[in-house]
């Protein structure tokens, strides 16, 4: 069987469920490597198992992800191609009912900071606000790793233990906000679970299930608000 009709087959085995595997070079041959998709909710379609990818690595050379779109075309979406860029590999993707396949490869992909879909991980409150950072301020912040599942976030926010090591302080209840401060906010939670930049009357941020959005700071997200933070790196 060729690697593509391995992925093929791995693919159908596992619909509904998206599957994910990696391309390897062994020995100057391409061989499929199925991996475990440890995604449990729908709004991350794969995650590829680390011990998988890390058996992956010590079998071959790995030159390229792949997955499956059970139910859409095989067309990169765009959660698809900021990963495709963030690995830096070209990705292919198969639909296992009309076997047909599509593909990316890494080509400089910015999504927009406004109209994204959420994916955590990929596209989330705390990417907006790295990627405004890079793209108004020329300032990269550090990408913090999240847990497997949003779930598991709400249950242990991580935006206040790491706000100062990101390089944010925060603000005394005396000073004024500013255009790029940072709000943290908790919504449906107890903890402080959501984060978006001010920008004026308005605040740019990607609540979960909806598009990133500006909109006003309304009395509703001024209650929400249990932390303002500036970057004074």
């Amino acid at each position: 069987m060729t690697w593509k009709e391995q992925a093929l087959a791995h693919a159908k085995d596992q619909d509904p469920k998206e599957s994910c595997g990696l391309l390897l070079n062994i020995r100057g041959k391409q061989k499929y490597f199925p991996c475990r998709n440890l995604s449990m909710t729908n709004h991350q379609c794969f995650i590829i198992d680390p011990q998988d990818y890390v058996k992956a690595d010590n079998t071959g050379d790995i030159t390229g992800v792949v997955h499956s779109h059970p139910i859409t075309p095989p067309t990169p979406s765009q959660a698809d191609k900021i990963s495709c860029e963030q690995s830096n590999l070209p990705w292919y993707i198969v639909n296992p009912k009309t076997e047909t396949w599509g593909y990316c490869e890494p080509c400089g992909y910015k999504p927009p900071l406004i109209g994204r879909p959420w994916v955590w991980g990929v596209t989330d409150c705390w990417t907006l606000v790295r990627d405004w950072y890079k793209e108004e301020k020329g300032i990269i912040l550090k990408d913090w790793d999240r847990p497997t599942t949003p779930e598991q976030f709400i249950e242990k926010p991580l935006f206040e233990l790491c706000a100062k090591d990101t390089g944010f302080r925060m603000l005394s209840s005396t000073e004024q906000l500013q255009v790029g401060d940072v709000l943290l906010m908790s919504i449906m939670s107890s903890g402080l679970n959501h984060v978006a930049i001010y920008l004026g009357e308005n605040v740019l941020h990607h609540l979960t299930d909806r598009l990133s959005c500006r909109e006003p700071y309304s009395e509703w997200l001024f209650k929400c608000t249990g932390g303002r933070y500036r970057y004074d790196a």
